[in-house]
């Protein structure tokens, strides 16, 4: 029996749906249901052929124990190794590799130096930084968040140098990235489930959170859909993220991918709505099963980007 878990905390719609229309599609030799952990021993294997996690990003104990699955062949989604080592500015650089349109974006130092350091530690950093440069290049209005940051945590809009400034200073330790504001005529959240099944979802990040998606919203030229379909598939299969989501804004019918590091998206159907959540949950049980049929134990059974492979296969 190969076995399909998923490890999550405080959601509850879609982990339970997934569960129950894996086991309602009945296939020989393969069961989903939620992971359980009462110890982790080196090396040992977790009797999952594949796990889809929903929580590590909040638990650090559970990224060790899927690195020790992945270790033993566990497909999990998403790759425990990559996500450890993704940022969202790194995705930034990656994106105008693969040609897709991002706003222009300037990594930060901390405004505090990070503990038991001093100022030497710090001697290759120009001061002050050349705050004109970036400021022209950036421009205002701009975005101010963690380079590695989520959930619209310490995210300000900032409007002018002193406005920047004065949002500088609440940042802490936290390594910022600035980030050009794209006025967009129409946005878009997208799922990509397995590298190949994509949802474009009209959104509206300016809502309150249970509205961004938007029920009904205006006809889209399918030339525009097309382009931020393509923009989705080069992006996952460039990051080797097996459930993600990827926003674009569209300034003058071009998408700029805006944030596309979310590899435990909302999934919840309170918010993306009844016919979003169908979509998920069906396509994440197709995928889950279709990678639990195509495990091999004691292998690799990981998803690894074209980035990684790429560089992989250039060094031998």
């Amino acid at each position: 029996m190969k076995k399909i878990g998923i490890l999550f905390g405080q959601e509850d719609t879609f982990p339970w749906a997934f569960i129950d229309r894996v086991n309602a599609k009945k296939i020989a030799g393969i069961t989903a249901e939620p992971v359980h952990i009462d110890k982790v021993l080196q090396g040992d294997a977790t009797g999952y052929a594949v796990i889809i996690d929903r929580i590590s990003q909040d638990i650090p104990f559970y990224r060790g124990y899927l690195k020790n699955a992945a270790l033993n062949g566990t497909a999990v989604i998403n790759n425990p190794f990559w996500w450890s080592a993704d940022e969202k500015f790194f995705n930034n650089c990656l994106a105008t590799k693969v040609g897709v349109a991002v706003p222009k974006t300037v990594l930060l130092p901390s405004k505090e130096r990070p503990a038991d350091t001093s100022d030497k530690s710090m001697r290759n950093l120009a001061y002050p930084l050349d705050w004109d440069g970036i400021f022209d290049y950036v421009g205002f209005p701009a975005f101010f968040k963690p380079h590695a940051g989520g959930g619209w945590k310490s995210v300000y809009r900032v409007t002018s140098p002193e406005d920047f400034f004065r949002a500088y200073d609440e940042t802490g330790q936290l390594v910022m990235m600035l980030q050009e504001e794209v006025v967009f005529t129409e946005y878009f959240r997208c799922y990509c489930l397995d590298t190949r099944e994509v949802r474009i979802m009209q959104y509206d990040p300016r809502q309150p959170h249970h509205l961004r998606y938007v029920r009904g919203g205006p006809p889209v030229q399918q030339a525009l859909l097309d382009k931020v379909h393509d923009g989705v598939l080069k992006l996952n299969r460039a990051l080797g993220y097996d459930f993600n989501t990827v926003e674009f804004a569209v300034r003058d019918g071009v998408p700029y991918a805006i944030d596309f590091c979310n590899p435990a998206p909302d999934a919840d159907v309170n918010s993306i709505g009844e016919d979003n959540f169908a979509w998920i949950v069906e396509a994440a049980a197709n995928m889950a099963i279709r990678k639990a049929e195509a495990f091999v134990e004691g292998r690799d059974n990981l998803t690894w980007g074209e980035f990684v492979r790429k560089s992989a296969g250039e060094g031998r």
